[in-house]
């Protein structure tokens, strides 16, 4: 039979089929899930799977296969296990992105279910209970400790290369991994070339499956297709966000992913000063620049310590001026670094609206970002700068970051509020006896 009388007989049976029934049929998994969202039957060394790791560009339907894989393995599908899995990990960036993302989101497993087997969702407990007995407890990676303890059949990790703690939050949810049989896990994660991340390719217990965002565009909006699709395919970021390919460090970055992870620590010590360092956007609007807010520290030793990056995207002034406020007082932070190339007295203006007492030390560029971000790094390379935890956005920023001054092609706001954060710690002189504080 042709290609084209095989889809007249289709259309001819979809004409039969009610509305209702056609939208069962599209939920059933087992139907419309793609080869890259079906679990692998065997990893590389031809023995059961340990890690099966979908690596999958923005919107490319990794949520959902993560949500239909744990809720299969709840209801105890054949397809998907011999029987119902008694305890499951649910593990995210944040316990709000588990929350939002893998419980409560669009495609997430409240959605995933119909009503008649619909786990029954407790926030305060952090867990989801079916009618079976099974039980998912969620956790955030923001907090490995908090898998000490439980013990579980399989897990679902979602965004893993983001996690901010992820060695010590992967290897506690290892030591949980030993009921049943086949203890196993999904991982679900744009990628990024992170030590951890490379690790799991490279393990023969490791069935990796890809998922390009491009083969999901049935399920995504056409403006987002047009838009975000065609500005960014074939771009180095349009390389890993929606193909999910693995891009290392650009060969002329002043930054290497092994600079990060040897800078990296679990916590700061006591730190003698503090500062908020805000980029702020020329303008604003949905095509406005990030405005960069990265807050950073220095010990009594004149080690920096890079705190924490709360950038925000197409914001008005008065958005980004007053998530800078939250970040300086959350911190108890010694003052706010603004450039003002940009924006000159207004920055300094919707600052001191959001809070007229917090000091603003204005600061302007003369040289070139690359200039001016070339001493920042050496101090990196002299090992005098620490990240506290991991911060992918900003980390992606400075590892992509070469002699033309971009990042990706964009301007690197992360890294320009980086450049003016440690440059006011540790290049620029300081008043004597400063306060110690811990953070």
């Amino acid at each position: 039979m042709s290609d084209c009388a095989a889809k007249g007989l289709l259309n001819e049976a979809l004409e039969t089929i009610s509305a209702r029934e056609l939208a069962r049929l599209l939920s059933d998994w087992e139907l419309v899930a793609r080869k890259d969202q079906w679990p692998p039957d065997f990893a590389p060394n031809g023995l059961p799977w340990r890690v099966w790791l979908i690596l999958g560009g923005r919107g490319a339907g990794k949520t959902r296969a993560g949500a239909e894989w744990v809720k299969a393995l709840a209801l105890g599908r054949a397809q998907f296990t011999a029987a119902p899995v008694a305890r499951i990990a649910l593990v995210g960036e944040t316990a709000a992105d588990v929350r939002d993302v893998m419980i409560e989101g669009v495609s997430g497993l409240l959605a995933v279910h119909d009503k008649r087997d619909r786990p029954r969702w407790e926030s305060s407990r952090r867990r989801l209970t079916w009618e079976t007995g099974v039980v998912a407890q969620t956790f955030s990676a923001e907090d490995p400790e908090s898998l000490r303890g439980p013990q579980f059949h399989a897990a679902w990790c979602d965004e893993l290369a983001k996690w901010r703690y992820a060695r010590e939050t992967w290897d506690m949810l290892q030591f949980g991994l030993r009921l049943g049989d086949w203890p196993r896990q999904l991982v679900t994660t744009t990628p990024r070339p992170t030590p951890l991340l490379k690790e799991l390719l490279a393990h023969p217990a490791t069935a990796l499956t890809r998922a390009l965002t491009r083969e999901n565009a049935a399920n995504l909006a056409p403006s987002f297709l047009e838009s975000v699709v065609a500005q960014y395919a074939g771009t180095r970021l349009g390389r890993q966000e929606l193909d999910g390919e693995m891009v290392e460090a650009r060969k002329d970055a002043l930054w290497t992913r092994e600079m990060m992870e040897t800078a990296r620590v679990a916590a700061a010590p006591a730190l003698s000063r503090i500062v908020v360092a805000v980029d702020p956007p020329a303008t604003s609007g949905k095509r406005a620049d990030q405005c960069g807010i990265v807050a950073a520290g220095e010990d009594a030793a004149g080690l920096v310590y890079v705190l924490d990056d709360q950038t925000l995207a197409a914001a008005r002034p008065a958005q980004w001026a007053r998530a800078a406020i939250a970040l300086y007082h959350k911190l108890s932070a010694d003052s706010l670094i603004a450039e003002v190339n940009q924006g000159g007295e207004m920055v300094r203006a919707v600052l001191n609206e959001a809070d007229p007492a917090a000091p603003v030390t204005m600061v302007r560029a003369t040289r070139g970002k690359y200039l001016r971000a070339a001493p920042v790094a050496q101090l990196y390379e002299q090992g005098r700068v620490r990240h506290v935890g991991a911060l992918p956005a900003l980390e992606d920023e400075m590892c992509d970051f070469g002699l033309d001054g971009l990042s990706s092609g964009r301007s690197p706001d992360r890294l320009d509020a980086l450049v003016w954060a440690v440059t006011a710690l540790a290049l620029t002189p300081r008043s004597p006896e400063p306060r110690m504080r811990r953070v």
